[in-house]
C-alpha cells in the first residue's frame, strides 16, 4: 500500500513538474514570437525591408519579370521613374517625395499585409500613454496639414501660441513636449486606419530617404529650420568625473537640437530630436545634393547650396565645426506681398511713400540690417514700384528672391556663380542682355562690392542690394574697405568718393526681440561738396569751411525717416541733390505728386 502510494505521489508530482516545465517554455516561446511580430512592425525595421525592396525592384532584370513586350516597357518605365524619385525626393522635390511615399504605403500593404490589426504595433495609435511627445506632434501636424496644406504648422502654431513661450533658462523661445502633450489631448479623437497608415508611411520616409524628424517641418510654410546647433557635440565627450554623474547623461546632445526660424523668432523645438549621431549625419549628407554641387568633406567642412524649392540650405561638419550642423532657410513662405502688409506700424505711409519715390526716381539704395530681419522679403516687395516698361537682371550667390515667381509678367533674369562661370563674367554678360536695373541679393564679399560700384556706374539706371552693416557709416566704410581690397584703388579717400557718389540712401531693417520687423530708418548719404562753400562767402565761413576741409569723411548723413516707440516720422526732407536726380526720372503727374510730398502737409519731427 505504501508501495502503491509513493508511486502515485511520484507521478503526480512528475506530472506537476512536466506541466509547469511546459508552461514556461510555452510562455517564453509566446514572447519570442509576440517580440518578433513587433520587431517585423518596427519603425526601423520596416525602414530596413523598404530599402531591401527598392533595391530588388531596382535590380532585378527584365529577364526575371515573366512579362509580355508592351507590359516589360510599361514595367520599365515605372521603374525609370521610381529610379529617379527616389533620386531626387530629398531635394525639396514634393512631387518625388510622395510619389515615393505611394510606392512605400503599397508595400506595406501587400509585402507586410499592414491592417487596421497590426498597424498599431508601427506607433501605439491604440494607447496615446505610450505615444511620444514626437508621436503626438507627427498625428497633429499630419491633420494639420490635411487640412490647411503647407499652411499647417503655422495655423498649428498661432491656435496654441506656441511661439510666445520663453524656456525655464530664459535663453530662448521653446516648443516643449508638455505643450504638444497637452495640444494632442485637446484634439485628437479616434484615428481612422488611413490617417493612420498615412501617418506611417510619411515615419518610414522620412528615416529612408526623407531629412528625419524635420521633414513634413521642412515643406511647411515656415522661415526656416536648422539642427546640431546646440547640445553636446563628440567634441564635448571628456573622461572626466563629470561624467559619471547623472546630471552630464541630462544634458542635451548636439543630434538631437532642432531650432525652427518662424517669422523673425528663432524656436526651440525641445521635444524633437533625430535620435542618434548617425540619423544626423544622414540628413547633413543628404540635405545639399539638389544639382550635384560637389562632396562635403572634412578638408572642405562646409557647402552652401539650394534645393530644387529654392530654399538656401548650408552644411558644416567637423572639424570646420565643432559638430555636423545643417540651416535651411525657406523663401517660399513669404508670398507675392505689397509694403503696406509689411509695414504695419503707426505712421506706415512715411516710409511706404518715402521708398516709393526714392525707386520711382532710380536711386541706388542698400536695404541693411542683421541676419533675419526681413532685408529679402523688403526687397521683393519693393519690386512693385520699379517703372514697370524696366528689364531686371539679378545677381544671387543662390537663387532665393525668385522674383519671377512673384512678378511672372515682368522681364527678369537671375544670375549666379559657378564653378566655371565667375561673377564678373555674368556681370559683363548682363550688359549685353538689356537689363535696366540690377538687384544684387546680398552685399557681402569685396568683389561682389566690386561690383555694385561697377554696376551703379555704368551698367544700369540703378541697383538695389542687401547688407548686413549695423549703421550707414558701417555700410560705406565696408564697401569702401572691399574697393580698396579689390578695386585697384589705394587711396582711402578716392575708394570713399566712389562709394558715397554710387550709394545713395540707406533703409535699415531692424528685428525685435519678439521677432517684430519694421523699418528703424531712412538715411540719405550726402557726399560733401566744394559748392558748399562759394569762394566770396569762404572768410565769413572760415571756421565752417575749415571743418570742411579737414573732415574725417567724404559725406554726412540724414535720417529721412525714423522709427520711435511704435510710430514712423519723418524728420527731414531729402536734399536738394536727391530731389534734383529723383525728378530727372519722373513725368509730368509724378512730378507734382513728388512735390506735393516734398513739400506737402507733413511736418517735420527735427530730432
Amino acid at each position: 500500500m505504501d508501495f502503491m502510494t509513493n508511486i502515485i505521489t511520484i507521478t503526480v508530482i512528475l506530472l506537476l513538474l512536466s506541466l509547469t516545465i511546459y508552461y514556461i517554455f510555452k510562455n517564453e516561446i509566446m514572447e519570442q514570437e509576440e517580440s518578433y511580430e513587433d520587431e517585423e512592425f518596427g519603425v526601423d525595421y520596416l525602414v530596413e525591408g523598404m530599402k531591401e525592396m527598392f533595391n530588388h525592384i531596382l535590380n532585378t532584370g527584365p529577364s526575371e519579370w515573366n512579362l509580355n513586350k508592351q507590359e516589360t516597357k510599361k514595367q520599365e518605365r515605372r521603374r525609370a521613374k521610381l529610379k529617379k524619385a527616389l533620386r531626387t525626393c530629398n531635394y525639396g522635390d514634393i512631387g518625388a517625395k510622395e510619389y515615393v511615399k505611394e510606392y512605400i504605403k503599397d508595400l506595406l500593404q501587400l509585402k507586410y499585409k499592414m491592417n487596421e490589426e497590426n498597424i498599431d504595433k508601427v506607433i501605439s495609435f491604440h494607447n496615446y500613454n505610450n505615444l511620444t511627445s514626437q508621436d503626438k506632434f507627427d498625428i497633429l501636424l499630419y491633420f494639420y496639414k490635411k487640412e490647411f496644406g503647407a499652411n499647417g504648422l503655422h495655423v498649428f502654431i498661432q491656435t496654441y501660441h506656441l511661439d510666445e513661450k520663453i524656456s525655464e533658462t530664459g535663453q530662448c523661445y521653446e516648443i516643449n513636449g508638455k505643450q504638444i502633450d497637452a495640444a494632442f489631448m485637446t484634439e485628437i479623437g479616434r484615428i481612422g486606419y488611413g490617417d493612420k497608415l498615412e501617418i506611417v508611411v510619411q515615419r518610414i520616409y522620412q528615416k529612408y530617404k526623407g531629412h528625419g524628424a524635420i521633414d513634413e517641418i521642412r515643406d511647411m510654410l515656415i522661415d526656416g529650420v536648422s539642427a546640431g546647433v546646440s547640445g553636446l557635440s563628440n567634441l564635448h565627450y571628456h573622461y572626466t568625473e563629470e561624467m559619471f554623474t547623472s546630471s552630464y547623461f541630462d544634458l542635451p546632445r548636439a543630434y538631437d537640437s532642432i531650432w525652427m526660424f518662424y517669422h523673425g523668432k528663432t524656436i526651440y523645438l525641445s521635444f524633437l530630436g533625430f535620435g542618434s549621431q548617425r540619423e544626423l549625419e544622414r540628413v547633413c549628407k543628404n540635405v545639399y545634393r539638389y544639382d550635384n554641387p560637389g562632396q562635403l568633406s572634412a578638408n572642405l567642412g562646409y557647402i552652401a547650396n539650394d534645393m530644387k524649392d529654392g530654399s538656401r540650405v548650408i552644411v558644416t561638419r567637423p572639424p570646420f565645426t565643432e559638430s555636423w550642423a545643417f540651416f535651411i532657410r525657406k523663401f517660399d513662405s513669404v508670398e507675392k506681398v505689397n509694403t503696406t502688409s509689411l509695414l504695419t506700424d503707426e505712421n506706415s505711409e512715411i516710409p511706404i511713400e518715402t521708398i516709393k519715390w526714392l525707386i520711382k526716381g532710380c536711386q541706388v539704395i542698400g536695404i541693411t540690417g542683421e541676419q533675419g530681419c526681413g532685408k529679402t522679403t523688403l526687397l521683393k516687395s519693393l519690386v512693385e514700384y520699379i517703372n514697370p516698361i524696366y528689364t531686371l537682371r539679378v545677381q544671387e550667390l543662390i537663387f532665393e528672391l525668385n522674383l519671377r515667381k512673384l512678378y511672372p509678367n515682368r522681364n527678369i533674369l537671375s544670375f549666379r556663380e559657378t564653378p566655371t562661370v565667375s561673377g564678373q563674367e555674368a556681370l559683363d554678360l548682363q550688359k549685353k542682355t538689356d537689363g535696366t536695373v540690377t538687384i544684387l541679393g546680398e552685399v557681402a564679399t569685396a568683389p561682389v562690392a566690386r561690383w555694385l560700384v561697377q554696376l551703379s556706374q555704368v551698367a544700369s539706371k540703378f541697383t538695389m542690394f542687401t547688407h548686413h552693416a549695423k549703421t550707414t557709416f558701417n555700410l560705406v566704410a565696408s564697401l569702401r574697405n572691399s574697393l580698396l581690397q579689390e578695386g585697384g584703388f589705394t587711396n582711402e579717400v578716392i575708394a570713399e568718393e566712389q562709394v558715397v557718389e554710387t550709394v545713395n540712401f540707406d533703409i535699415h531693417m531692424v528685428k525685435s526681440v519678439d521677432g517684430h520687423r519694421y523699418i528703424e530708418r531712412i538715411t540719405e548719404i550726402v557726399p560733401y561738396e566744394e559748392s558748399m562753400f562759394p569762394a566770396e562767402n569762404i572768410s565769413a565761413n572760415m571756421q565752417e569751411y575749415f571743418r570742411f576741409k579737414t573732415r574725417k569723411h567724404m559725406f554726412y548723413t540724414v535720417d529721412i525717416v525714423t522709427y520711435k516707440d511704435g510710430k514712423y516720422y519723418r524728420n527731414h526732407t531729402i536734399s536738394d541733390r536727391a530731389i534734383n536726380a529723383i525728378s530727372y526720372y519722373l513725368n509730368s503727374e509724378e512730378k507734382r505728386e513728388f512735390q506735393s510730398y516734398i513739400y506737402g502737409k507733413e511736418e517735420l519731427i527735427r530730432t
